[in-house]
Parts: C-alpha cells; sequence; structure tokens
C-alpha cells in the first residue's frame, strides 16, 4: 500500500504546488492520476520517487518511507520521462543494464523484449541506434518495457500515451491492463487523456492546482463525470 501522510511541496516564493493531507493506494490497484497542466501530477510521482523533497509529509510505500530509505527501490519501478534513459546506450545495451540492476540475466531480459516484440514494431531492437537517436515515442516504448524487468511490484508510468501512434496506444493498455490484473502489482498512471486512463484504471484521481478534487472508483459513468468537471 501507498499512503501519502499531509503531503505538501512549495517552491519559489513560497508558490504551493501540491497539497494532499491523505491519500491511500491500496495493494494491486490501477491507480490514474489526471489534471490539467500544472495540475501536480509530475510532482507527486517526483515526491514518490524521492526525486525531489517534501515540504512537509511524507510518503510511504510498502511501509518505507521514501525519503528516509531507498528499500523502496528494488519493487519500484517507474519511467516520467526520457532523463531516465541513458542516451549513449543502444536499447539492448539499455535493458541488459536495468536487468543487471534487478537482478535478471541475459535469458529473463530476452524472455521479456521476446514477449513484447510487438510493442516495439520492429523499429527497436536490433537497429544498433543508441536511445538519444530514437524518436521521443520509441525512447517512450524502451522506457515503458524497461518499468517491467525484475517483476515491480510498483509500476509509475507519468503521461505513458503521449508521443505514441495510435496502434501503440492500444498495445499500451493491453500490457497496462495485464499488470493491473496481478492483485500483486500496483500501477500508477498519469495522463491528460481521460479516455486512456478511464480504460487501464480502476481508480480515478483528479488534481487541480495540486489538490485533490476528484477520487473515483471507474464506472460507466466516470469519464461523463470527468469530462463534465474539466469543460468548466
Amino acid at each position: 500500500m501507498i499512503q501519502v501522510n499531509n503531503l505538501t511541496k512549495r517552491y519559489i516564493q513560497g508558490t504551493m504546488v501540491l497539497n494532499i493531507p491523505n491519500l491511500e493506494i491500496p495493494k494491486g490497484q490501477s491507480f490514474g492520476l489526471v489534471g490539467n497542466n500544472g495540475a501536480g501530477k509530475t510532482t507527486f510521482f517526483s515526491l514518490l520517487l524521492d526525486l525531489i523533497q517534501p515540504s512537509s509529509g511524507h510518503i510511504i510505500n510498502n511501509k518505507v518511507q521514501v525519503d528516509k530509505s531507498e528499500a523502496w527501490k528494488p519493487f519500484t519501478s517507474a519511467f516520467i520521462d526520457e532523463s531516465f534513459l541513458i542516451g549513449y546506450l543502444t536499447a539492448e545495451e539499455y535493458f541488459y543494464f536495468i536487468g543487471d540492476l534487478r537482478g535478471q540475466n541475459k535469458a529473463d531480459v530476452d524472455a521479456l523484449l521476446s514477449k513484447h516484440e510487438v510493442f516495439f514494431n520492429g523499429e527497436i531492437l536490433k537497429s544498433k541506434k543508441y536511445l538519444r537517436d530514437l524518436s521521443k515515442g520509441n525512447m517512450k516504448k524502451v522506457g515503458i518495457i524497461a518499468t517491467l524487468i525484475g517483476n515491480p511490484e510498483v509500476v509509475i508510468l507519468d503521461e505513458p500515451f503521449a508521443n505514441l501512434d495510435p496502434t501503440t496506444v492500444n498495445r499500451l493498455k493491453i500490457i497496462i491492463k495485464e499488470l493491473a490484473s496481478d492483485p500483486n502489482v500496483t500501477v500508477l498512471v498519469s495522463s491528460h487523456d481521460l479516455v486512456h486512463t478511464v480504460e487501464v484504471c480502476n481508480r480515478i484521481v483528479a488534481l487541480h492546482l495540486g489538490e485533490v478534487v476528484k477520487d473515483i472508483q471507474t464506472s460507466p459513468e466516470t469519464l461523463k463525470e470527468l469530462e463534465a468537471f474539466f469543460a468548466v
């Protein structure tokens, strides 16, 4: 379970960018985070990954306070943006590097890549291209599949549908739904795309100006409710 307690983040001149008094994300939940630009989605994920420090409060990931211990790292994976990649490596080199960090041998990684070969659409593996030379969409494909290495219990994806073509988006939704079907895996997805997020997540939280304004268990009415809220 992920627990948020009195979490705030302030930036320059005391501007509050995130203020979440309490939030719980149960183990095994597929959790969608939606909101406009500046709502605080990426800030929340950055705090969850200890990339930035909270102004107050804390986050606990499976009984580990993330800003006090690194014990959450072996069971947590994430892809936020291209800065998570290593540009001077090829895709295969990067996958094997991540595999080594997560205790996976080459055969383990190859088995995962083979399973998701269609997701790469023949454009990445064996291309011998450095990651820095890939398109943004193909960089994202590499980053997303890398999060699956080592069978993590918590998978965090920030704007995973952006820069992907429609075919790849559909393939990605299948991957996320498969992850979410495992009761031992918690999937957190942030996105501007309400349709895709509602389709793959069984709970949606909407942020506005850093605060939770909607917390909805996904139902046939969820998309209409969110569209009506953001239409105002």
